[in-house]
């Protein structure tokens, strides 16, 4: 180090440096004496200096200064701050000026070239002179040297020494860390670029003017001003680079990469992340890159990560488990998709690996890989079904064109990524993201978007990485844009660059904006250079395969594409047939002819990697449908199609050229060479992302409570929830801000429809409307905005109008007309001439059908019976290309001649009709011989056809069961059919205007019939004349039935008025029993009596009455009904009192309860058999007993007189089945001479007066309560769904179950029940999992104050071990299968409140002996296996067992939270019956029971004839309620004895 660079840092201000060590002080004292002082060991430099003194060394330090040229100083004062500090860190490298001056020159900018030269002059000086000094500070002082031209005060040896030692020591003595150092700059591992300015990931902040790479050049001419931007220089390789040669790879890797000797350097340098690590990762690299190969690579490591142990003579392919996991690779473009699903599904062919394109709306559970399009993705995920499950066996999801995020719809991209990341932190799985994207500025935002570490999964490739360098052309056409000679100018200069490249022996892509623009462009070329005399240039007539490909090229329809191939011009869009645009294809890319211009929409540039070695923009306006305007060409179109410049492995360099308006030029300038970030479109499309969110689950909290949701997001979330609650999408709650999917935003988010749309429907959608009104609102919608009228399909079109069959609103002036246009030919087949309208009327297809299924969906959630019909009839319309009044058979393969037959014979006959025909008599009717016929009848007998039969049975009286019977009537086709055929069922009204109820069932090859209650309302006053029940289905046009339902006569129960008002009476303390020995054993569980006990307790207590109490759940009834057994007993020695319930699980549980008592009151308490029922009785006797036994027991025909029960106890009487019945009336029947007294004891009824009189019981002592009617505080809150009973069901359940869980306080406990057993399980985990979101924490639901050691010394003692993982968390799980010391054990825990969580199967909820704060009932639908073997059923839980499962919410000392998950069809029922009680009627008639004892007692000869036969029947419930409901039997009225003959007589043909 010079001592003049050395004393430049000791003088420089604090901070900038700092001093090296110590001994400079030191050092110091010697360089400022004279040299006649300095000691023997002072520096060599000092010694061979001219110079006498350090003054000396300072004087003429400046001196040099002084005589760097003003004029440089003054340029480099203009310059940002940034700039001078990074040119001043360049300069003070050690690497020699040549390394350096490219760096210079990037930083300087091509306007101040000379600059660089001067500075590499003046290097040493530049060193000390930029650095720690602002810019303000630089310009002042070199303004004032330039004045006064003075440095320092004075030059006098005395104060030079004097400030000079001064400055030096004040130096030598500050610490060697002052505290100001900036922060240096962030060095990123895998960063490769050619500029050190790019490092960082952050644009330029120095300004908007950005500097042109070194070398760019601008030419002006008349027409046009052009830029030559030359290729990048290539960043030399690092040391630890090394090419990965493909036969160091493993055996899976190597067999997938056929061909390679080595990857390229790219994809080296990711190599070890893609393949050995499951790092999440984004690649920013230049078109042509390789970027597909990383792909393959992680592709290649999720295939390697899911491999089984084989044998080593088994075949590689075989060790994969391709059940195990799914990849979806995300493409901008279906053509894009297409190519990249032919390319990787031949390389992974070998190992058997499925690898499909997602198309439509279908599920691909077979495929391993699928390649789709963000929007379909979207449509995937935000669905928890069907093929929402394929989101869960995800691995690897891959995003190809990241950058597209700048565009519109990057707003589909954010919501999928958003999703994914959602789903891993949801499910607590192992997602891997990996982002493709051409190289763009603000890699880091888009990195953290992407969950991608900075050092490990980020890697940046400049554009000279490119595989062809690219040579850059900026051409800025002269005139006002728009104008005629602007116009002419760009014809002019796109044919002077295509005619010089195709004379230099290149093939040339020229882009264009519209379709028909291409053959414009072709045309243009063709005619400038006839004018030119140049034709012949473009001729390719000598190619050896010309004479092949134009023979193919004849067979084409288009007329200008044969027309311009002989002139040497292609052309290609989307408009195009896909055997035209392959055709073009093949032949550019085997450059089957020689000098071919081919002229192109972007669309080839994103889907087809097919490259030339020049491709020209001509022109950089587009119109954009969807503003209605013309628009700039977007940055990352450019992009892609300078992407296609270059033949990689045929040519080492590349052209790209765009020709756009002067005004233009320096935009794109600007653009390309410093690319512009991508920003986020999230806002524009956040309707419908929150709606989907919501859809899914998500509910205002998860935004609170999100520590990183600002201010302003959330704002936006708010004011996009108010927009979504305006149109009727979602419910929200202001003041909680809490979120809710209504059914409409739920259909929305299922079949992707906008928001926009959502509110057009809103408006126009009406109950009554045609076929054409719903054509006309199906145009409307904003997703065929892109769709607009040009005037050169104005003629077609209206042609076409007067083709199709429904009025067209709007005509052929409006976008909406033209859909409907379209949507009508398309269904009519229409032929279509004009190329863009066939891409029009496919688009309008593919989506018509989509939205018409929405539209069909809304209908039938706002029970609109008509236009739910016509919605029907338009969605397979669109879906069939078949119209409702077309032959319905077309849709089978029949031959044209037999269609043709059907459809001009004298007479119409539907399918169910040829059928039941003869093939003869078919081929007759076709006029065709007996094989058409029989082919004709084949198809006739597999169109799905219905019988249904229907029967009425009021359930009250102003409610109807309608019991539907669907037979199956056609022949199973597996090919035609499927698994399945779905089919709507509903009942409207006579009008046809309402649905009243309806259902969504499936028919299956096992099915042969199907039974569909339906429960609907009716007004008490008239009665309508009849219901229809409506079948249609789902997908097969014209497969409908009708069946009307005529009400004529029908006969509905008269009202109830039977039910008890619940009297505000004072409570009765306990001392009202007057038995001291009760009241001592009662003492703990009993202070006061309730209300309801209040009321009814005259008369069970004091009275012998017989009586009848139908109460609430957990009203206190049941312990009224043991009160009364103990006075009975306590007040009448020896007396037998008999205890009936319904089942042996409930025996067991009374047997229990009464034991508590029973011994301290000398009663024996048995579990009677047969045998000893009614045996005598030394002491107090209860004896517990199932209708079962009982029946056996009374059905004896000598029973003793002494024996019979003093009471009879009737529980839980709202369970009453055929046995049930049978024996309380065969024991009313032998006890009617004896003083027998009857309790009956049952929950709330709709109408008990029947019941009562079956028991014999006084009006006065009945007491019928309704379910409102309890002291205890119950909220029942209800949710709907319409999810098919799946497992994907239980999954959209479990946040709102968890938040049921949520909605109570923190030390109250919730018990969960599910359909079964296997539900408990996977229930419990996505609970864990929700809570473990949302609460942040490992412990689940376990309460703060348990300790780990305590709920671990318990789950040692569980004999299940897999139940620890649940109890450790707070859940617990009880059933009937566990062993009765883990069920004990998990009840001790959750009454202690460890297990705050209980899970229990449907079936517990008779024999679980706890409650909760609340309860939830996860759907209310099970599985049932009949015996038979006649494959699964989908049954409907019974009212009887919601009720007793919302009684676990009732608490004595605490309100109750019953949340009520059902289908959409069903909350009607629910909410009603749990409101006014449960329906009971006598199901004598419907079981063998009945029959099967009447059939005994008539050989037995106890009943001998008719007669006796009536007055036994008598004693029946049934007898009451045919009086009273005749039609729910299918009676007619009557009297009693009337109608009991007619059963007799029923009864009486059953023996004969």
């Amino acid at each position: 180090m010079s001592i003049l660079e050395h004393l430049g840092q000791l003088t420089s201000a604090p901070g900038e440096y700092a001093v090296q060590n110590f001994n400079d002080a030191k050092q110091l004292d010697g360089w400022i004496m004279p040299r006649s002082f300095a000691s023997p060991d002072v520096n060599d430099d000092l010694e061979q200096d001219f110079r006498t003194s350090i003054t000396d060394v300072f004087i003429t330090g400046q001196k040099m200064s002084a005589s760097a040229p003003e004029h440089l100083i003054g340029r480099l004062s203009s310059k940002p701050k940034e700039v001078l500090e990074h040119i001043s860190g360049i300069l003070s490298t050690t690497l020699p000026d040549d390394a350096i001056s490219g760096e210079l020159a990037d930083l300087i900018g091509f306007d101040d070239i000379e600059i660089v030269a001067e500075l590499l002059a003046s290097r040493s000086y530049f060193v000390n002179a930029l650095p720690g000094r602002d810019r303000t500070t630089f310009e002042s002082s070199t303004s004032e040297k330039a004045k006064t031209g003075a440095v320092i005060a004075s030059l006098a040896p005395q104060d030079v020494r004097r400030r000079l030692e001064e400055t030096l020591r004040a130096n030598a003595s500050r610490p060697l860390f002052s505290g100001v150092a900036q922060e240096a700059p962030e060095v990123l591992p895998h960063v490769y670029s050619s500029s050190s300015m790019m490092q960082g990931g952050s644009l330029s902040q120095f300004g908007s003017k950005y500097a042109l790479p070194l070398g760019t050049t601008r030419h002006d001419y008349e027409e046009y001003e052009e830029v030559i931007i030359p290729p990048a220089r290539v960043v030399p390789p690092r040391k630890s680079e090394r090419l990965i040669f493909v036969n160091e790879l493993d055996e899976l890797a190597r067999g997938s990469f056929p061909g390679y000797s080595s990857l390229n350097r790219i994809q080296s340098i990711i190599y070890s992340t893609a393949y050995e690590s499951n790092e999440n990762i984004l690649v920013c690299a230049p078109t042509g890159a390789g970027k597909t190969d990383v792909a393959m690579l992680t592709i290649l490591r999720v295939l390697n990560q899911h491999r089984l142990p084989i044998s080593a003579s088994s075949p590689l392919h075989a060790s994969i488990d391709r059940n195990a996991f799914q990849i979806i690779y995300v493409a901008p473009m279906k053509a894009l998709a297409s190519e990249i699903v032919r390319k990787l599904g031949k390389r992974l062919k070998w190992l058997s690996i499925q690898v499909k394109e997602l198309t439509g709306m279908e599920i691909l559970s077979d495929t391993c890989i699928a390649f789709t399009t963000p929007e379909k993705w979207d449509v995937v995920t935000r669905k928890p079904t069907g093929e929402g499950e394929l989101a869960s066996k995800l691995k690897l999801l891959i995003i190809d064109e990241v950058h597209l995020l700048n565009e519109e719809r990057g707003a589909v991209i954010e919501t999928i990524v958003a999703r994914t990341l959602r789903q891993v932190e949801s499910s607590q799985s192992v997602i891997r993201i990996v982002g493709l994207s051409a190289t763009l500025p603000n890699y880091l935002d888009v990195a953290e978007f992407l969950s991608v570490s900075r050092y490990k999964g980020l890697f940046f490739f400049d554009s000279s990485f490119r595989p062809i360098p690219l040579e850059q052309h900026f051409i800025g056409v002269r005139g006002k844009p728009g104008s005629a000679r602007s116009k002419t100018n760009l014809d002019r200069v796109t044919y002077e660059k295509v005619s010089e490249l195709v004379r230099q022996g290149h093939q040339v892509m020229v882009f264009v904006h519209a379709r028909k623009e291409t053959v414009k462009a072709a045309q243009a070329l063709k005619d400038a250079a006839t004018i030119d005399g140049a034709l012949e240039d473009y001729n390719c007539e000598e190619h050896p395969q010309w004479t092949f490909f134009r023979r193919s090229i004849g067979e084409s329809r288009n007329k200008e594409m044969k027309q311009l191939f002989d002139l040497g011009f292609g052309i290609h869009h989307a408009g195009m047939l896909r055997s035209d645009r392959n055709m073009m294809e093949r032949m550019f890319e085997a450059r089957a002819i020689k000098r071919k211009v081919l002229c192109c929409t972007s669309t080839l540039a994103w889907g087809v990697n097919l490259p030339a070695h020049a491709v020209v923009i001509k022109g950089t306006q587009l119109y954009d449908s969807a503003k209605g305007s013309f628009v700039d060409l977007s940055v990352l179109d450019v992009l892609q199609v300078f992407g296609r410049a270059g033949r990689p492995g045929l040519e080492t360099s590349g052209e790209g050229y765009i020709c756009t308006t002067e005004d233009k030029l320096v935009h794109y300038l600007d653009a390309i060479t410093s690319q512009n970030p991508i920003e986020s479109r999230f806002i524009s499309g956040i309707e419908n992302a929150l709606n989907a969110e919501i859809a899914l689950g998500m509910s205002r909290d998860d935004v609170a409570e999100d520590p990183h949701i600002g201010q302003k997001r959330n704002f936006l979330v708010m004011a996009a929830a108010r927009r979504l609650a305006s149109a009727g999408m979602i419910n929200l709650t202001e003041k909680t801000s809490v979120f809710s999917i209504t059914e409409l935003g739920r259909i929305a988010a299922r079949y992707y429809i906008r928001y926009a749309s959502i509110e057009v429907f809103n408006k126009e959608f009406k109950p009554k409307m045609t076929e054409a009104d719903a054509l006309s609102m199906l145009s409307m919608s904003t997703e065929f905005d892109q769709i607009q009228v040009r005037e050169s399909e104005v003629k077609e079109l209206e042609l076409l109008m007067k083709k199709v069959p429904c009025a067209v609103r709007g005509g052929t002036d409006t976008s909406q007309g033209k859909v409907n246009i379209l949507l009508q030919s398309c269904i009519s087949r229409l032929p279509v001439e004009d190329f863009a309208l066939v891409s029009d009327a496919a688009y309008a297809a593919q989506n018509g059908g989509r939205i018409a299924r929405a539209l069909l969906d809304i209908a039938i959630s706002r029970k609109w019976a008509s236009v739910a019909t016509v919605f029907m009839g338009i969605t397979k319309a669109i879906e069939k290309r078949l119209w409702p009044f077309d032959e319905p058979l077309r849709q089978f393969d029949l031959k044209a001649e037999i269609i043709y037959g059907l459809e001009n014979s004298r007479e119409e006959y539907s399918p169910a009709e040829l059928a039941s025909m003869t093939p003869v008599e078919l081929g007759k009717l076709v006029r065709l011989n007996e094989r058409h016929g029989q082919a004709l009848r084949n198809a006739a007998r597999q169109f799905p056809t219905v019988t249904m039969t229907s029967s009425l049975r009021p359930l009250g009286s102003n409610v109807l069961k309608i019991a539907v019977s669907v037979t199956r009537d056609f022949d199973w086709n597996t090919r035609l059919h499927g698994s399945g055929e779905p089919f709507w069922l509903w009942v409207e009204d006579h009008e046809g205007i309402e649905i009243l109820q309806f259902a969504h069932l499936l028919l299956r090859e096992s099915t042969s019939s199907l039974d569909v209650n339906f429960v609907v309302s009716i007004p008490t006053d008239i009665l309508p004349p009849y219901f229809t029940v409506r079948f249609v289905s789902d997908r097969w046009m014209g497969a409908e039935a009708e069946l009307h339902v005529s009400l004529d006569g029908l006969v509905m129960p008269a009202p109830s008025h039977s039910h008890t008002p619940r009297l505000d009476l004072p409570f009765l303390p306990r001392s009202s029993l007057c038995l001291p020995v009760l009241e001592d054993l009662y003492s703990a569980r009993l202070h006061d009596f309730n209300a309801i006990q209040t009321q009814v307790f005259w008369s069970l207590i004091n009275t012998s009455m017989n009586v009848l109490v139908s109460a609430p759940v957990s009203s206190g009834k049941s312990l009224m009904g043991h009160l009364a057994i103990w006075t009975t007993l306590l007040l009448r020695p020896n007396s037998l009192v008999l205890f009936i319930v319904p089942n042996r699980t409930l025996a067991a549980q009374s047997l229990l309860d009464f034991r508590a008592v029973s011994n301290a009151l000398g009663v024996t308490v048995e579990l009677s058999s047969v045998e000893r029922l009614f045996s005598p009785c030394r002491t107090n006797t209860i004896r517990v007993v199932t209708p079962s036994g009982l029946l056996e027991a009374v059905d004896q025909r000598n029973l003793p007189l002494a024996n019979y029960p003093s009471l009879v106890v009737c529980d839980n009487l709202e369970q009453l089945d055929a046995t049930y019945e049978l024996s309380i009336s065969l024991l009313r029947h032998k006890t009617q001479n004896h003083p027998t007294r009857y309790v009956g004891l049952s929950t709330s009824l709709n109408d008990p007066m029947d019941i009562a009189s079956w028991l014999g019981v006084d009006p006065t002592a009945l007491h019928s309560f309704r379910p409102t009617d309890r002291d205890q505080s119950l909220t029942i809150m209800y949710q709907t769904f319409t999810i098919p009973h799946s497992a994907a069901l239980f999954k959209s359940m479990s946040k709102p179950a968890y938040m049921a869980i949520k909605s109570v306080p923190s030390h109250e406990s919730a018990i969960i029940f599910v359909p079964s057993r296997s539900h408990c399980r996977t229930v419990g985990q996505e609970l864990i999992t929700q809570c473990a979101l949302n609460m942040e924490t490992e412990r689940g639901f376990l309460p703060q104050f348990v300790p780990p050691l305590y709920v671990e010394d318990y789950s040692a003692r569980l004999q299940d071990p897999t139940l620890a993982d649940f109890v450790t968390r707070g859940v617990g799980i009880f059933h009937s299968g566990m062993s009765k010391t883990d069920r004990n054990l998990i009840l001790e825990l959750f009454a202690e409140g460890v297990v705050r969580v209980l899970l229990a199967p449907r079936d517990v909820c008779w024999t679980l002996p706890v409650r909760a704060g609340a309860v939830v009932v996860m759907g209310t639908q099970y599985i049932h296996l009949e015996r038979d073997g006649s494959g699964p059923q989908l049954r409907d839980y019974s009212l009887v067992d919601i009720v007793q499962m919302q009684s676990r919410a009732v608490r004595h000392d605490a309100p109750g939270h019953f949340f009520l998950f059902c289908q959409a069809e069903a909350r009607d029922i629910f909410s009603k019956f749990l409101a006014e009680g449960l329906p009971l009627e006598s199901e004598l008639l419907d079981s063998s029971v009945f029959g099967k004892w009447y059939k005994e007692r008539r050989r037995a000869g106890s009943i001998r004839n008719k007669q006796d036969a009536v007055q036994a029947l008598s004693f029946t419930l049934l007898a009451r309620r045919l009086v009273s409901n005749p039609v729910y039997y299918d009676m007619e009225a009557g009297s009693q004895n009337e109608v009991l003959s007619r059963i007799v007589d029923r009864l009486e043909e059953l023996i004969l």
